[in-house]
């Protein structure tokens, strides 16, 4: 068996694990609900109905995308080690970067498969409360895919060396500021001290950009965008994904099981 081989079906049994937890379905259906609920808000208005709509629906799609990412990806480690079983799946001829990868992937396709129902639920009630539905709108949810590929990558970064209680607070914390981290920089930049300018600076440059990721407001109001704004937060999204894996690897590789 090929590490491809190796590492898809890893990929096919975590999907399969992620599908049958109950915290994916819990948040799945609030999600959904509260999409649903964006059409009772938009008939409370008289004006932007439809804008209102699409805004309660697009965040509704990243904060529960968000939270699965979260709440699952903490324990793709952890459930193997608590149960033992991390053993009997390293005894075979298989990597931990294999296994890393393949819990990674398998992950991620069960994540982009729940974005797709709630990106189908919202254009569902986008199309009953006449609200337009562009390509723009399927870049938005693209790029909230990619955003969750990253948070994803971060969850199994902290997962592969702390505890679940603590790689849910930092993954959540290094999300949170992810979405300021260029209002941090901006205001960095308006310091007196250099050492506060270069420090956001730095910390806009290592920590990810994930507002980069955000043009649902874009879509909600029908306003253009160029290509690079959706290519470019792809590639950064691949690349900064890539990076923080190759980081987990490393880490889990070092990690003493007893």
């Amino acid at each position: 068996m090929s590490s491809l081989e190796r590492i898809f079906a890893i990929a096919g049994n975590t999907a399969r694990e992620a599908v049958r937890s109950r915290v994916l379905y819990t948040l799945l259906f609030f999600a959904l609900a509260l999409i649903g609920t964006g059409v009772l808000l938009a008939t409370l208005s008289y004006v932007e109905r439809e804008r209102i709509l699409q805004d309660v629906g697009f965040a509704s799609i990243r904060i529960f995308a968000i939270a699965i990412a979260v709440f699952v990806g903490i324990h793709l480690v952890h459930r193997e080690v608590d149960r033992r079983t991390i053993f009997t799946i390293l005894s075979k001829p298989i990597g931990r970067g294999e296994f890393l990868v393949g819990k990674y992937l398998g992950l991620l396709a069960t994540l982009w498969l729940q974005i797709g129902i709630m990106g189908a639920g919202f254009a569902a009630m986008s199309l009953l409360a006449g609200a337009p539905l562009t390509g723009l709108h399927a870049a938005a949810l693209l790029l909230i895919g990619a955003e969750v590929a990253i948070v994803v990558a971060v969850a199994l970064l902290f997962s592969a060396f702390t505890t679940p209680m603590l790689a849910s607070l930092f993954t959540a914390g290094l999300w949170i500021i992810g979405r300021l981290s260029r209002d941090l920089r901006a205001i960095g930049q308006q310091a007196e001290s250099d050492g506060v300018r270069r420090f956001t600076e730095a910390l806009y440059r290592t920590l990810p950009d994930l507002s980069a990721f955000d043009l649902t407001t874009h879509a909600a109001r029908g306003l253009v965008v160029a290509s690079s704004d959706v290519l470019l937060p792809l590639a950064y999204a691949a690349g900064y994904a890539t990076l923080v894996l190759l980081a987990a690897t490393w880490i889990f590789e070092r990690r003493d099981f007893r």
